[in-house]
């Protein structure tokens, strides 16, 4: 096979491919590194062989764009009360029973034809987030690893208006991606939907490993890393696999924040009730345990795991209702009290 291709101009060439000898492509963006013969797409239904070359059907299709605050990421500890345009093609390369998103992000198996989406230039994009006042760019709300190509040439181009990037992804990608994007990336949060294999191959049609592996390599490139967890009543949320996973957390950074995340029926997973608060309190005690220093509910709003506290003398730093920053009492990114300093990226 011929080397990697390197990222194209602005065509429909797709990034991270290999040639095969009998016409059929190696796609190399994310962790199913699928081959894909002639005509055919891989998983994510997004990148299609065309005569022996991958190229992508969404390199330019925003179908979603809008100025959120950053905590609906969530981010936390990434530049509160401050804006993130966020913007997302169709497409994921994760099938999630459960899925949120699912009218945009299971679009290509839902549906046959063309691939929906405003055609953008990635310069449309960072003018639209200086005109709304965004401090960021978030590639979000489906998986920013299927649409790689745009999210890396608007990274690019963000940095150079002075903007910052951050991805909400599955952390389902490659290495040979992370590559790519580390230098022009400044934090991520990432799904950890489960800490079982077995579920992830079942209920994503994924594998545990590659997400673990992302986060650590976001980690040790400097990159600053949220992790999510949406808790599944039944699912996911037994006081064994939680323990493990937070423990696990903590012993790749202790300081790294761990949003669990309140569930509500969806998509494919109907017949499973809403994540009872208690259950979330009952995940957020278990991270506090396993060492991690910072802890968050999501989706119950008003609930008191909301906010920041100190890890050292339990002062209140930032206190939320919602994606509302209501006090950040932060003094350069320490405590005024104690002096602590708070992980996170605050300017």
């Amino acid at each position: 096979m011929a080397a990697p291709t390197a990222l194209a101009a602005p065509t429909l060439e797709a990034a991270l491919w290999e040639r095969a000898p009998d016409g059929s492509v190696v796609c190399a963006l994310c962790a199913h590194r699928c081959r894909i013969r002639p005509g055919l797409r891989g998983i994510c239904g997004v990148r299609e062989n065309r005569d022996g070359r991958l190229v992508s059907l969404v390199r330019d299709r925003v179908v979603s764009a809008d100025a959120d605050p950053i905590e609906k990421k969530p981010f936390f500890h990434f530049l509160p009360g401050s804006l993130a345009y966020s913007i997302a093609t169709v497409g994921c390369n994760l099938h999630c029973l459960f899925c949120q998103n699912w009218q945009i992000s299971q679009w290509p198996r839902e549906h046959a034809g063309p691939v929906p989406g405003r055609p953008t230039s990635s310069g449309e994009i960072v003018a639209a987030a200086r005109a709304t006042r965004s401090a960021t760019i978030a590639y979000t709300y489906t998986e920013p690893t299927i649409f790689f190509e745009l999210a890396l040439e608007t990274s690019r181009a963000a940095v150079e208006a002075g903007l910052r990037n951050v991805f909400v992804t599955n952390g389902y990608m490659t290495r040979e991606a992370l590559d790519l994007v580390g230098p022009v990336l400044h934090g991520a949060n990432v799904d950890l939907k489960s800490f079982s294999d077995r579920y992830y191959r079942r209920v994503c049609g994924a594998t545990l490993r590659p997400v673990l592996e992302t986060i650590e390599s976001l980690r040790a490139r400097g990159v600053w890393v949220e992790v999510t967890t949406l808790l599944i009543p039944g699912r996911n949320d037994s006081d064994e696999e939680l323990g493990a996973l937070a423990r696990w957390l903590a012993s790749v950074d202790r300081e790294m924040p761990w949003h669990v995340s309140a569930f509500y029926p969806a998509y494919r997973m109907t017949d499973v009730p809403p994540t009872p608060t208690h259950a979330l309190h009952r995940a957020a005690r278990i991270g506090r345990d396993a060492g991690l220093h910072y802890v968050y509910t999501g989706n119950v709003p008003g609930d008191s795991w909301e906010s920041t506290a100190c890890p050292r003398c339990g002062r209140w730093l930032v206190r939320r209702r919602g994606f509302r920053v209501l006090e950040n009492a932060l003094a350069g990114g320490r405590c005024p009290d104690c002096g602590t300093a708070i992980a996170g990226v605050w300017a």
